[in-house]
C-alpha cells in the first residue's frame, strides 16, 4: 500500500471524528439547556403544588414541562443517531486499519526476507561492483540506502497503524457504552414523560370543572392584553407621527433652500406608514443591524423558558391570543435589553410597568416589570439591565412578557431570540 493511500486514511479518520465530537458537543450542550429549563420550571411547580386554586399559568407550565421533556428525548434520539453512524464508521475504520495492517506486515516481512538473503557486506559489495559501468554503481549504491530507508519507514508505518487500531477499537467500544447510557435515559425520560402528561390530564379535568373561574381569569387576562395592544399601538403611532412631521419639516426646509439658490429639484417625497422610522441614516443602519441578528438576539432574562409562546391558543374550550411570548423565570430576575436603542415609553399598566425600546423600525416591549431603571427618552445598549421581573402574588409564578414589533406589526419573537 502506497503512503498516499495510509495518510488519506489517517486524515479521513481524524476530519470524521472531529465533526462528530463538534456535533456531539452541540447535542449535549442542547440536552444540557433543556435539562436546566426543565429542572427551573419544576421547582417552579412544586412552589406552586398545594395552591387549590389552578391558573392559566400553572397549565402553560405544564404544558411548556412537556414540551421541553418531548424536546429533549428528540435530542437524545439525535445523540443515539450520531452514536450510530459513528460506531458504523468506526467499525468500517477499524476493519479497514486491520486490512492495511495486514499488508503492511506482508510487505515487511518481504523486505526482511531480501534483507536477510543479502545482510553480508560481501553481497552488498558484489552487487555493487557487479555494475556495468560507475553510472550504474552509483544507483545501486542509492537504491541500497533507499531501500534501507524505506524498511524503517515501513516500521514506523505498522507500528502507527497498530496505535490507530487500538485507538479506535477503545473509541468504538466507547460508543457502545455511551450509546447504551443513551437508551437507558430516553427510557427514564419517557417513563416521566408518561408521568407529566397523566398529571396533565388531570389537571385539565380539573380545569374543565372550574370553566367557570376560567373564563372569569380569561375574561381578565384578555382585558389586560388588549389595553397592553392599545398602548403599544398608540406609542408605535405616535412615534410614526412625530417622525413623519420631522421628516415633512426637513423636506420642507431643503425645498425652500434649493428654491432661494432658484434650483427647481423637487422635495424629496416623506416615507408612508412605518417606512418613515428608517428615514434617517442612523435609523436605517438600526434597522438594518436589528434585522441581520435575526435568530441571535440575547433573551431579556438570563435563565428562562417560554411557558407562552406567539399566536392563539386554546385551553379546554377557551382560546387567548399572544402578541409575544411570555418567559418564565426566576423570582427577581433582572429584565435586559435584547438589542440597543433608545427607551420609546416607560407605561404604568396598573400593577406592573411596561418598556418600550426602539430600534429603527423595529421595538422591542418587556411587560410585567416590578421595577424600572431606565427613562423615556434614554439610549440604551445590548444586555442593559431594564428593571425586575414582577411575582404573581396569586399562584407565585414569575413571568416576563416580551414582544417585538416591526412598525405596527407584531412579529413572533421565537424567530429572532438565540436558541
Amino acid at each position: 500500500m502506497s503512503l498516499t493511500k495510509i495518510f488519506l486514511v489517517f486524515a479521513f479518520v481524524f476530519v470524521t471524528g472531529s465533526v462528530f465530537a463538534q456535533s456531539s458537543a452541540e447535542l449535549k450542550r442542547r440536552k444540557e439547556a433543556l435539562t436546566r429549563e426543565i429542572e427551573m420550571l419544576r421547582r417552579s411547580q412544586n412552589k406552586v403544588v398545594n395552591n387549590k386554586r389552578l391558573s392559566l399559568k400553572q397549565i402553560n407550565a405544564l404544558n411548556a414541562q412537556i414540551r421541553l421533556r418531548e424536546a429533549k428525548i428528540s435530542t437524545i434520539n439525535s445523540e443515539v443517531r450520531l452514536l450510530d453512524n459513528q460506531i458504523s464508521e468506526n467499525t468500517n475504520n477499524v476493519r479497514s486499519l486491520q486490512s492495511q495492517l495486514v499488508k503492511l506486515k506482508k510487505e515487511y516481512a518481504a523486505m526482511i526476507l531480501f534483507a536477510f538473503r543479502n545482510q553480508s557486506s560481501y553481497s552488498k559489495l558484489m552487487f555493487i561492483f557487479a555494475s556495468s559501468d560507475f553510472n550504474q554503481a552509483y544507483k545501486r549504491l542509492k537504491y541500497l540506502q533507499q531501500f534501507g530507508d524505506y524498511r524503517r519507514k515501513q516500521a514506523r508505518y505498522i507500528q502507527e497503524t497498530q496505535r490507530e487500531l487500538g485507538h479506535k477499537i477503545q473509541q468504538l467500544d466507547h460508543n457502545k457504552r455511551e450509546k447504551s447510557s443513551l437508551l437507558e435515559d430516553q427510557e427514564k425520560e419517557k417513563i416521566t414523560l408518561g408521568k407529566e402528561k397523566s398529571n396533565q390530564s388531570i389537571q385539565l379535568n380539573k380545569l374543565s370543572k372550574e370553566e367557570k373561574q376560567l373564563r372569569q381569569e380569561l375574561t381578565q387576562k384578555q382585558r389586560e392584553s388588549a389595553r397592553l395592544n392599545r398602548a403599544i399601538q398608540n406609542a408605535i403611532s405616535r412615534e410614526i407621527e412625530a417622525e413623519r412631521k420631522r421628516a415633512a419639516a426637513a423636506a420642507a426646509a431643503a425645498a425652500k433652500a434649493a428654491a432661494a439658490k432658484g434650483d427647481d429639484t423637487e422635495a424629496k417625497p416623506v416615507a408612508k406608514g412605518s417606512k418613515v422610522l428608517s428615514a434617517t441614516p442612523e435609523s436605517a443602519k438600526m434597522t438594518s443591524d436589528f434585522t441581520g441578528n435575526r435568530g441571535s438576539l440575547p433573551w431579556p432574562v438570563a435563565n428562562g423558558t417560554i411557558v407562552e409562546r406567539f399566536g392563539r391558543h386554546s385551553i379546554g374550550n377557551v382560546s387567548t391570543e399572544n402578541n409575544g411570548v411570555n418567559i418564565q423565570t426566576n423570582e427577581g430576575a433582572i429584565v435586559r435589553a435584547i438589542f440597543g436603542g433608545t427607551v420609546s415609553s416607560v407605561m404604568n399598566m396598573g400593577a406592573s410597568t411596561a418598556i418600550i425600546i426602539r430600534h429603527g423600525e423595529y421595538f422591542t416591549v418587556y411587560t410585567n416589570l416590578r421595577s424600572v431603571s431606565v427613562s423615556k427618552g434614554q439610549k440604551v445598549t445590548v444586555k442593559q439591565p431594564l428593571g425586575s421581573v414582577a411575582t404573581d402574588p396569586t399562584d407565585g409564578s414569575t413571568e416576563v412578557h416580551l414582544e417585538i414589533w416591526k412598525g405596527t406589526t407584531p412579529m413572533n419573537p421565537e424567530a429572532w431570540l438565540a436558541r
